[in-house]
């Protein structure tokens, strides 16, 4: 399949990217620069130099396609959530419009958006897809937009919804943030600690994407997560047999993580048990099931990108 991917040089959209290209999709990867560019084409992509902010840019390579993964989001112009309504509104524009049916063409085009399970907020019982939605202020926006996504599908498409948990794997995301300041002597824990993150494994996250691709009927809100309930005590626990010191650990008011970090810093002490039976019911099964179980595989990968 033709498939357009924002995202490709980031952490979840590489992750995605590599699954497509090795699924022998056709995938164009809209990237900010020369540089990206010659990355994702390394890679097995065609890269488009655009901006998410810029629909001009990027929208007629959109209208051919088969498919499209949003996985990106700008964190750093302060514009995010507008600019994630406008890309939103331009793939969703490119994805009605009618197109001549081909060989290999799926009868029906698709849209995956991805959010995050921080959109549920705090979960008292284990939370399904099916859970009401209570985000926290930092994700405050991302219903409006998961609702607009999953509003569009029709008989011509069909729109999806992931929300991963805290993705880990490589040298990135929030584990990789745990084992680089373990390694340097000092973990800094928002909270008490005994909050559980839900967590998913870069290439399962991938494994989750590709197999909503391939599934012609998979609509709607789909959970990853490996669903090992893991308090962020225990990871740090977990780590720290690998290091040649052990790290001193300091727990951190809320408040003054909040001066420090601004409201993502409840995304940080979220307590959250999240399951994902509609995922498991493609026949996704996650490879990992744990952070502290895999924390010795973890900590060498996150080694290799330094």
């Amino acid at each position: 399949m033709r498939i357009f991917l924002t995202g490709a040089t980031g952490y979840v959209g590489g992750a995605v990217l590599d699954a497509l290209v090795r699924g022998g999709h056709t995938v164009t990867a809209l990237v900010r620069d020369n540089q990206k560019a010659a990355r994702v084409a390394a890679r097995g992509a065609h890269p488009i130099v655009g901006n998410l902010a810029e629909p001009d840019s990027y929208a007629p390579a959109a209208q051919a396609q088969d498919g499209y993964i949003h996985t990106a989001f700008d964190g750093t112009s302060g514009r995010g959530p507008v600019v994630d309504r406008t890309t939103l509104d331009t793939l969703l524009t490119a994805a009605r419009r009618p197109r001549t049916s081909g060989v290999g063409t799926p009868e029906k085009r698709f849209l995956i958006y991805t959010s995050g399970t921080s959109i549920l907020g705090r979960t008292s019982q284990p939370a399904s897809e099916d859970a009401p939605v209570n985000p926290i202020a930092h994700v405050s926006w991302r219903p409006d937009h998961e609702e607009l996504v999953l509003n569009a599908g029709n008989e011509r498409l069909r729109t999806i919804v992931i929300r991963p948990g805290h993705v880990y794997g490589g040298g990135v995301g929030v584990i990789g943030d745990l084992f680089k300041a373990a390694n340097n002597g000092l973990v800094r824990v928002v909270g008490d600690g005994n909050n559980h993150w839900p967590l998913i494994y870069e290439r399962d996250l991938a494994d989750l994407y590709m197999r909503i691709v391939a599934h012609e009927d998979a609509t709607g809100v789909y959970h990853a997560n490996d669903e090992g309930d893991e308090r962020v005590n225990d990871i740090v626990e977990a780590i720290s047999p690998y290091l040649a010191l052990r790290p001193d650990v300091r727990h951190v008011p809320i408040e003054e993580a909040r001066s420090k970090l601004g409201s993502y810093a409840d995304a940080l002490s979220l307590d959250q048990v999240v399951r994902s039976p509609r995922a498991r019911a493609l026949g996704w099964s996650p490879s990992l099931h744990s952070v502290a179980g895999n924390a010795a595989r973890l900590l060498e990968e996150w080694r290799a990108t330094r």
